[in-house]
């Protein structure tokens, strides 16, 4: 970055606070957050008029008011595609793990409490045939779901619209029109929707009542979908039987993580937000981004660009 442009960089992976990136939106032609930076409404407005662009490093951008930035004439970017592989990865890895409950055969057998194999020892539930709902069949959930079907799980999946038939043979997907009615029918439910004021909480307790005691949830999109309190009261009574998380809601506050209650709960594996923490990945989030910079600096349109609802089609993943 600094090879190529006159650039300020953030030594550290803390997120900035708001008068740290007030003072930076006043003074620069592209500001670069991560998906832990909230720009809000108010950052925007302390924008200066050198700012003609947000490059987002990371696909997600519910914590950029784009809408507010669409309106001052500011294009905001993100980088899509290029953590598909990866946090399908993850997303496959939790739910591989979370009924085998490897996790806690872990800490188990560092607490010293493994004497050897028995025959009730640590069971858990198979996955070959068991059916996966997917809550977003978009690039991640579509990537998911071809690793899921060859692990011998059917696969289910709910979005506001039909997919076009050729994905749905593709990938040999059931479509639910409810999410109710999908929250019956699988055994493993897999969050890979984006956060929207309409998905927020989708997950709550009435969703969690409607799966069955042997189920389980995966989520690696955004904390904010699932009412964690809700989710760990299901937890602790045993109305679902295990969960895997890799977002929580309240991760965009420095020094904040999971609900406290989901701390202590041995069914639930809980990784700190790694679905796209490989090197290949970040290298090309930083390349989307370049792209997306130079792009702009030449007057041309950005290959990313997000849209606010109504105004366009957004690339957003």
């Amino acid at each position: 970055m600094g090879q190529l442009f006159d650039a300020v960089l953030r030594s550290d992976d803390t997120p900035m606070s708001a008068d740290e990136l007030r003072a930076a939106v006043a003074d620069c032609d592209v500001f670069v957050p991560t998906v832990t930076d909230t720009i809000d409404a108010g950052v925007i407005e302390a924008a200066g008029p050198r700012l003609k662009l947000i490059a987002n490093f990371g696909a997600g951008t519910n914590h950029i008011d784009v809408a507010a930035a669409h309106a001052r004439g500011i294009t905001v970017t993100n980088t899509p595609g290029v953590l598909t592989e990866d946090t399908a990865d993850l997303t496959m890895a939790l739910i591989l793990a979370v009924p085998r409950r490897l996790v806690e055969g872990d800490r188990r057998l560092r607490a010293g409490e493994f004497d050897g194999w028995g025959p009730t020892h640590m069971l858990g539930h198979r996955v070959r045939g068991k059916q996966l709902g997917i809550l977003g069949l978009g690039r991640i959930g579509s990537a998911v779901a071809r690793r899921a079907s060859a692990f011998g799980l059917g696969v289910h999946y709910h979005n506001r619209r039909r997919a076009p038939e050729s994905i749905e043979r593709e990938l040999d997907a059931t479509w639910h029109a409810e999410l109710e009615d999908m929250l019956h029918a699988v055994d493993i439910l897999c969050i890979t929707a984006p956060l929207t004021p309409d998905t927020r909480h989708m997950i709550d307790a009435r969703a969690l009542s409607l799966m069955s005691p042997d189920s389980y949830l995966v989520n690696t999109s955004r904390g904010g979908i699932v009412d964690e309190a809700a989710l760990a009261d299901a937890l602790r009574a045993g109305r679902i039987a295990g969960a895997g998380l890799d977002v929580y809601e309240d991760e965009a506050r420095s020094g904040s993580g999971p609900h406290p209650d989901l701390l202590a709960l041995d069914n639930v594996i809980l990784a700190p937000h790694i679905g796209s923490a490989t090197h290949e990945s970040r290298h090309e989030m930083g390349e989307k981004v370049l792209i997306n910079i130079r792009a702009k600096m030449d007057d041309h349109a950005c290959p990313d660009r997000v849209l606010p609802p109504g105004a366009g089609l957004s690339l957003a993943s």
